[in-house]
């Protein structure tokens, strides 16, 4: 399979929608990201593992998040668990260099892991930093969209209050199955929320 395989397959299950989050999808290739053992299933649509137990996202639920997400040109975006940094290059991308995107991952291989992957594209608004999920980033708040790429058992209320009003956090949230959860900030305290469930991910790490 090639990269253009694999994004046939998300636009003929209508996981791709999006314009911008297409042309991402075909500017940042998944096999950037993945270790070099698994280069021959780049392209497949099922999560690969990236070390330290955790797992490059599968390709349908990375488009269906970004979909829901539907982070603009000029965002500045807060994607949690960045990993090998995928969906952090797919989000610069989309937000151009007028937006900025904050990877947050707990674990020190793997924000090195990620920063050198993110290097090969050359993103001057897209860097990976060491922070702790649940807390989120304050100190670079508020966001216009949040992301978060492992499941909480439930929302994170630090991540909500990071929102911009009139942004929008996207997040798995449950025990076992889990919920993708869309969260809009439509005031200060008033938030609306629609669920999506039916899908597995990692756990937030929470230390």
């Amino acid at each position: 399979m090639t990269n253009q395989d694999l994004i046939n397959e998300l636009l003929k299950g209508d996981y791709l929608n999006t314009l911008r989050i297409i042309k991402a999808f075909e500017k940042v290739d998944r096999a950037d990201f993945v270790m070099p053992a698994d280069k021959d299933e780049a392209y497949e649509n099922f999560p690969l593992e990236i070390g330290h137990g955790q797992t490059i996202s599968q390709p349908a639920t990375v488009a269906f998040m970004l979909e829901k997400l539907q982070p603009e040109v000029g965002n500045k975006v807060l994607d949690v668990g960045s990993g090998s940094g995928w969906q952090t290059a797919l989000l610069s991308e989309i937000v151009g260099d007028k937006g900025e995107v904050i990877g947050l991952e707990i674990r020190d291989e793997l924000v090195e892991l990620g920063r050198e992957n993110l290097k090969k594209y050359n993103f001057s608004q897209g860097k990976i930093i060491k922070g702790n999920g649940w807390q989120g980033l304050a100190e670079e708040a508020p966001f216009d969209r949040i992301i978060v790429a492992a499941a909480a058992e439930t929302i994170p209320d630090s991540l909500k209050q990071q929102l911009k009003i009139g942004g929008r956090l996207v997040i798995p949230v449950g025990r076992g199955m889990h919920d993708i959860i869309v969260i809009d900030r439509l005031s200060k305290d008033n938030f609306e929320e629609r669920y999506y469930p039916g899908f597995s991910f990692v756990p937030l790490i929470n230390f």
